[in-house]
Parts: C-alpha cells; sequence; structure tokens
C-alpha cells in the first residue's frame, strides 16, 4: 500500500491535486473530512468541498481520533483521502484553549497532537488502502507575533515532518503545480 503526503500554502492547489489523484486511481474512495462548520463561511466552504468530490465516494467526518475512526469505516475502500491535518491539528489544540481562547496549554496539545498523528500511522500499517493526506506548510511566512500561532505552526511542523517520513511520496504545491519531493 502507498502512502502520498500533499503540502503546500493556502490554496495552492492541494486539495484539487488530491482528488485529481484518488479520482484516476480507479479505487473504492473513503474521504476523511477534518473541518468542522465553526461559522457560516466555513460552512459554505465545505459545502463547496462536498460538491467537488464524486458522489460515489464515501465520506466520513472525523474532526479527531481519525485513525480509530478510518479503521472502524473503512469498510470496502481501498484508497483514504485524508483532507486535512491543518485542521487536524487546530481541532486537536482546540481542546486545550483557554476558556477565552488566547491561551493554549502547549505540553497537552503536544502530546495530544503527537497521539493523533501517531494513531494516523497505526491505521497506515493496519489497513489494505493507499492513502492520500493533505497538509499545508505553514512555517515559509513570517513568525507568528503570538504565541498561539507559534504554537499551531510548531505542531503542524512536527506532524508534517513525522508523515512526510512515512510517506512513500511527497509532493510540494505551488501555484496549482505539484513538485515532486519524494523519493
Amino acid at each position: 500500500m502507498k502512502t502520498v503526503l500533499i503540502t503546500g500554502g493556502a490554496r495552492s492547489g492541494k486539495s484539487t491535486f488530491a482528488q485529481g489523484m484518488a479520482a484516476k486511481s480507479g479505487k473504492r474512495v473513503l474521504f476523511v473530512a477534518t473541518a468542522q462548520a465553526g461559522d457560516e463561511e466555513m460552512r459554505r466552504r465545505i459545502e463547496d468541498h462536498k460538491r467537488s468530490r464524486p458522489s460515489s465516494w464515501r465520506t466520513l467526518e472525523a474532526p479527531t481520533e481519525i485513525g480509530a475512526r478510518i479503521t472502524k469505516s473503512i469498510g470496502d475502500g481501498q484508497l483514504v483521502l485524508v483532507d486535512c491535518i491543518t485542521l487536524l491539528v487546530s481541532n486537536v489544540m482546540g481542546e486545550f484553549l483557554s476558556p477565552d481562547g488566547s491561551e493554549v496549554d502547549e505540553a497537552e496539545s503536544e502530546k495530544a497532537v503527537a497521539a493523533e498523528i501517531d494513531g494516523l500511522l497505526d491505521c497506515l500499517k493496519i489497513i489494505e488502502a493507499d492513502f492520500i493526506i493533505v497538509t499545508n506548510e505553514v512555517g515559509l511566512g513570517l513568525v507568528p507575533d503570538n504565541k498561539l500561532g507559534r504554537v499551531y505552526r510548531d505542531l503542524l511542523g512536527k506532524a508534517n515532518q513525522v508523515l512526510a517520513g512515512a510517506a512513500d511520496e511527497v509532493y510540494f504545491m505551488v501555484a496549482g503545480l505539484p513538485m515532486r519531493v519524494k523519493p
């Protein structure tokens, strides 16, 4: 089984490339959506994303615990498309925010994100399916001006490194163009 990681900046074409790759495979696809509709704008984005996928694909909404949820829901799926790790890390971090949302328990967030990624890696080992995983590269810009932003950037960066290490192929998207990074 093959694992592909697709990374890049916002609106770089990651999801489109991932969906095209999945569609071309001809395999039965389980689409794993990590987004949560916290406001109207995000609800619209999620609906647009749903419309962009073939109706034959099954969708699993899994904002956290994706490894366990994929294992339970794989059914006859032959390819799992996870979109995206960026929101997964945000969802996990959200569990450790202060009541006003301005502070995060950094140590607990780090443990929880590592456990989430470990759960996904365990899933990759036991599920007999190909995986395409989408994530954002957030470490190329300015250093965030607040601790919460820096903690998020660092946790996502670590998660991306672990996933890239486990992946058979890694693509970096630039302006809709895939650049193969690995192998």
